[in-house]
């Protein structure tokens, strides 16, 4: 993709070009992460407000027409929607969509990973905080980490690359087992991030940190891995690399050094709500303005206007109780 941004493009009011959309096609999960969603939490978006298949194709397709290049499916759960892989494949249809990503759990994903390969989805990251059966199912609520294992593998199998798995750090909680989790994803050439908690809600406040930019450090010296210089394709990730050139472990640091500056993104909840920023309150009824019968030229322009008003960075640090909603409701 060229650095030249097209006419149509997204530009945010700080210089930043606006391409890569995130689409959670559900807020529900199978799985209950600590810091992620509350126990016995029941505050999911009715059925009736989720966008229908094509209306979130046709939103997304105007994104796509404003210089959106990449998308990532995301819930919740995104394998728990029925038709996601029809959506995924209406998605890798649109003239000048460049990738089509999806983020998943992992526990169904043994029986969807060819159909999501053949629908045009190529690359998935993965959440998986442990190898540990016994913290797996401390974390998550259920005892399903073999089914997890096998959705990567059947993954791997079908040719989905580059896999990434996401692992959320926390202390005395799962930070033991990240030596084994890099070895595993270097024999399995997938890519290991480590994450520190978005404090997001108060199960993500009451997570506790970890400086996963000093561990990462740790992790790659000992494994010979060497810091690659950040580019567009990083995001808001930092990577250490092999002698091949080949990324094999990152960090992601909201917190510890955010990386506003050079944010590219907004998310898409299921109901069509746009959020400008994960940790700001500003958004954009998208999926309301549709409903009510707004036309492409009215919806194009509220993208524009809601991209004008951007916000710089996210309080995470300075003001922590701000933003009340679950990650699982905007969507990762």
């Amino acid at each position: 993709m060229s650095d030249s941004a097209p006419p149509s493009a997204l530009i945010d009011p700080f210089g930043r070009r606006i391409d890569y959309l995130r689409v959670s096609v559900t807020d529900r999960c199978d799985l209950r992460c600590t810091y992620c969603l509350p126990k016995g939490f029941k505050g999911f978006e009715e059925p009736a407000h989720w966008l229908r298949h094509d209306e979130m194709l046709r939103l997304v397709g105007l994104f796509v027409r404003l210089g959106v290049a990449k998308v990532r499916l995301t819930g919740g759960e995104p394998l728990l929607r029925r038709g996601v892989v029809d959506l995924a494949a209406g998605i890798a249809a649109l003239p000048g969509l460049a990738d089509l990503s999806l983020s998943t759990n992992g526990t169904r994903l043994a029986a969807q990973a060819a159909a999501l390969k053949a629908a045009g989805v190529r690359r998935l990251n993965v959440s998986l905080d442990t190898l540990d059966r016994g913290c797996f199912a401390r974390i998550t609520g259920a005892d399903r980490l073999e089914a997890v294992l096998a959705g990567l593998e059947a993954a791997r199998a079908v040719g989905l690359a580059p896999i990434k798995l996401n692992m959320v750090v926390q202390g005395e909680v799962n930070e033991h087992d990240v030596e084994r989790m890099l070895d595993f994803a270097l024999t399995r050439d997938f890519l290991l991030r480590l994450i520190e908690v978005m404090p997001m809600g108060d199960t993500g406040r009451s997570a506790r940190q970890v400086d996963v930019s000093r561990l990462g450090a740790r992790l790659a010296g000992g494994r010979g891995l060497v810091p690659t210089l950040p580019g567009r394709d990083a995001g808001p990730a930092r990577y250490w690399a092999d002698a091949d050139g080949r990324w094999r472990l990152g960090v992601i640091t909201p917190l510890s050094q955010h990386f506003c500056a050079t944010c590219n993104r907004v998310r898409l909840t299921v109901d069509g709500t746009l959020h400008l920023c994960l940790g700001q309150e500003d958004r954009v009824p998208l999926g309301a303005m549709l409903r009510d019968g707004a036309d492409d030229d009215e919806l194009l322009a509220a993208i524009r206007a809601g991209i004008a008003a951007k916000p710089e960075r996210h309080d995470f640090a300075s003001r922590p109780t701000k933003v009340v909603r679950f990650m699982a409701q905007t969507g990762g």
